[in-house]
């Protein structure tokens, strides 16, 4: 052992346990907390460790700064352009127009993708900024938002920005004082391994000489014996039981040897730990069960210690996502190791033998980063989430971003970065790309915007490039992405779509003639498939006093909206409701009930058609909410749902004036279908009613009983349409 001197000194006391100078943590020193040391403070170095890492005077391999180390400036220096191969142009002057922003490519292979994950997030500006914020301070970050919108991505990028020469290794002792409290160390990363080999080494050692004397012992007892014929039973005896003294007793030479529990020797960047949806023991740390508890065969304590995810991750990033799943009494734990820095480890099973070990507190300064759904929050514990927000940021990521030269130039590495990180996909076409990028204009809901949903995105340029890679081809054209999108398609709009055929079939849509009391109203199923939802109306004589009564599943969301509907009645109709009962029908809305309130105008025209005896035009559809006064509002889905009146077959479609910028329909749908934007319900009502002469009769009564307030809703709603208004 010529090296041993230079990387530990081994243990010289008979049981092979390490020196207690070695073993034992510092008790008199408080361990610093997290929330109480300043950022310089927190950074540390190698000789920070808990325990005696300034007994090593082997040599330490220090990494030498990089230039990426120093590149790290602001958030407008990280992938705020898009470089292309040399000889590679962008046209400013069409960049405006142009679908790739003026990038002068062949195909996605022209352009050049970033090495670092930071510099591949596009659109998170702010969530960006604040992730290399966090990054420099050591921070903790919650994100909220939408699935697949880069919070895993930006959680992995920020533990290529830690430092990594803070990186540590951790080592578990056993107690020959208490078998059940093994101790802890850490020291610098990669002196883990030379600590565990020199102490296998001196136990080998051990156990030869070991071997050894206990065969010269058992020859000694054999020779005696076979001397002595009458004993010689005795004898084999008497070795048989050396034998097993020996084994029994060389258990303690192997306990000698510490358990690496953290071992970062190979670690290139800050550890990063995707700790989504771990149960109590993978985040926390946990002792294994020995069933050998007593009698030699048992495993020592300290061998049967596994690490958390907490214990991982120190010096790097503890990712959770759904966080708010994590058990109560789990995020109390968590919460702990945040604020103290270090967490002991136990058995997390009460009935297990595990349960009796608890280990001194091996360290977890980690950096978490927590992400849910907006309603992570709602089932987050509030102390937790105070210790977040009380030493780092919370931010929401955004799901739609500002369609500019610029995001079109970064949607079109967003492609490059998808093939180049599959491997096996053929490099896209220009005009491939630029059929992508309609599509996320056209998956954000609003007019002039990009989605920012990159996973579902990210799919459909796979299933392009599979497409393009089962028939052979070297390049994935703009053909192929259109087939994608067929192929692609959620369940909830092949749902759709065979119920729409479903219905053709039993001529259960009427888009011929007029009706009175039944319009075409529109819905969403799921995020992005249209449907056509009739909603019929009947008037009866009351038993009692009037009422409306809805049918379909209604939520309550959606039952509010048909009370709004019901004021609206009673002013425009000269009919005595106190005598009448309103039944109100959504055909076929299925188990999944009617939610929201975007059907506002469907009823009322539906109501508004019964009450007067005036068909409705079953070739018209409408979706819209309706507000008391009536004026009608925006709603969310318009395009898809655009395209579901189109192929159910009717010819015209209205929706609330302030979604006409929200419209960005399929090109084969736009000759088949006439949009017409309304205000209010007059607007409504003129459009979808036939009958001339009970049509204009009811329009002139409507507007000489509330032209004024139209007049004044008009201007309201004309101005909201240009502030981006949210869908209801």
């Amino acid at each position: 052992m010529s090296n041993d001197t230079n990387v530990d000194d081994p243990p010289e006391d008979a049981t092979g346990a390490a020196p207690e100078e070695e073993q034992a943590q510092p008790q008199d020193q408080e361990p610093a907390r997290q929330g109480d040391r300043s950022p310089l403070e927190e950074g540390g170095g190698q000789g920070d460790d808990v325990g005696n890492g300034d007994e090593f005077d082997g040599p330490i391999d220090e990494p030498e700064p990089t230039e990426e180390d120093d590149d790290i400036e602001t958030v407008e220096d990280l992938g705020s352009t898009v470089e292309v191969d040399p000889g590679v142009e962008i046209d400013d002057d069409i960049a405006e127009d142009d679908l790739l922003g003026g990038l002068k490519i062949d195909s996605t292979e022209d352009i050049e993708v970033p090495d670092r994950l930071v510099d591949q997030v596009i659109g998170q500006d702010e969530a960006r900024d604040i992730i290399i914020k966090a990054a420099k301070q050591r921070r903790h970050v919650m994100m909220i938002g939408s699935p697949g919108t880069g919070k895993s991505m930006l959680a992995k990028a920020m533990s290529q920005l830690l430092p990594k020469e803070d990186l540590q290794d951790v080592l578990v002792y056993h107690n020959p004082d208490d078998g059940n409290a093994p101790k802890v160390r850490t020291v610098p990363a990669g002196k883990g391994e030379q600590i565990i080999d020199a102490h296998k080494e001196e136990a080998r050692k051990r156990n030869q000489m070991r071997s050894i004397l206990m065969w010269v012992i058992i020859a000694i007892i054999i020779g005696y014996a076979i001397l002595s014929p009458a004993s010689i039973l005795l004898g084999i005896l008497a070795a048989g039981i050396v034998w097993l003294i020996f084994r029994y007793t060389s258990r303690g030479t192997d306990a000698m040897v510490p358990n690496m529990i953290v071992n970062n020797g190979n670690q290139r960047t800050a550890p990063f730990e995707d700790a989504t949806g771990a149960h109590a023991g993978a985040l926390l740390g946990d002792v294994r069960h020995d069933p050998f508890q007593s009698g030699g065969m048992e495993t020592p304590s300290h061998d049967r210690v596994e690490p958390g995810s907490i214990h991982k991750s120190n010096k790097g990033v503890l990712f959770v996502d759904e966080i708010n799943t994590l058990d109560v009494r789990t995020q109390q734990k968590l919460m702990t190791a945040i604020q103290e820095g270090e967490f002991a480890i136990t058995g997390q099973s009460e009935r297990s033998s595990g349960a009796m070990v608890q280990t001194e507190p091996v360290p977890c300064d980690f950096i978490m980063i927590a992400a849910g759904n907006l309603d992570a929050m709602e089932n987050m514990h509030p102390a937790l989430r105070n210790r977040v927000k009380g030493y780092g940021y919370e931010v929401y990521m955004e799901d739609t971003i500002e369609d500019t030269p610029e995001m079109r130039r970064k949607y079109a590495r967003f492609v490059a970065q998808e093939v180049e990180r599959d491997g096996r996909l053929p490099h896209f076409t220009d005009e491939a790309v630029e059929e992508l990028i309609l599509e996320a204009k056209r998956r954000s809901g609003r007019k002039n915007h990009l989605t920012l949903h990159f996973r579902s995105l990210g799919g459909l340029v796979r299933v392009a490039g599979d497409i393009a890679r089962a028939e052979d081809r070297d390049r994935t054209t703009r053909e192929d992405v259109l087939q994608a999108k067929q192929r692609s398609r959620s369940i909830e709009q092949q749902l759709a779509d065979d119920y729409i055929e479903r219905r053709k079939d039993y001529e259960l849509q009427v888009t011929e003639d007029g009706v009175e009391g039944r319009v075409n109203g529109l819905a969403v199923m799921g995020e992005d498939s249209g449907i056509m939802l009739p909603v019929m109306a009947e008037i009866a004589p009351a038993q009692g006093p009037g009422q409306v009564i809805a049918t379909g599943q209604l939520k309550e969301m959606a039952e509010e909206s048909v009370q709004n509907v019901s004021a609206i009645i009673k002013k425009f109709s000269d009919v005595n409701l106190s005598e009448k009962d309103i039944h109100i029908q959504f055909v076929q809305a299925g188990e999944g009930g009617v939610d929201g309130d975007s059907a506002s105008i469907t009823v009322a025209t539906a109501v508004i058609s019964a009450l007067e005896d005036i068909p409705v035009d079953q070739s018209i559809a409408m979706t819209g909410s309706l507000s008391v006064r009536g004026d009608v509002l925006p709603v969310g889905g318009v395009t898809h749902k655009i395209e579901a009146a189109a192929k159910a077959g009717c010819e015209t479609v209205i929706i609330p004036k302030a979604n006409e910028q929200d419209v960005m329909i399929e090109d084969e749908y736009e000759e088949m279908i006439d949009i017409v934007p309304c205000s209010n319900i007059s607007e409504v009502l003129e459009v979808a009613l036939i009958g001339q002469p009970e049509k204009d009769s009811l329009l002139d009564r409507l507007k000489s009983i509330t032209g004024t307030a139209f007049d004044q809703s008009q201007g309201a709603v004309g101005s909201a349409s240009g502030s981006n208004p949210s869908p209801q």
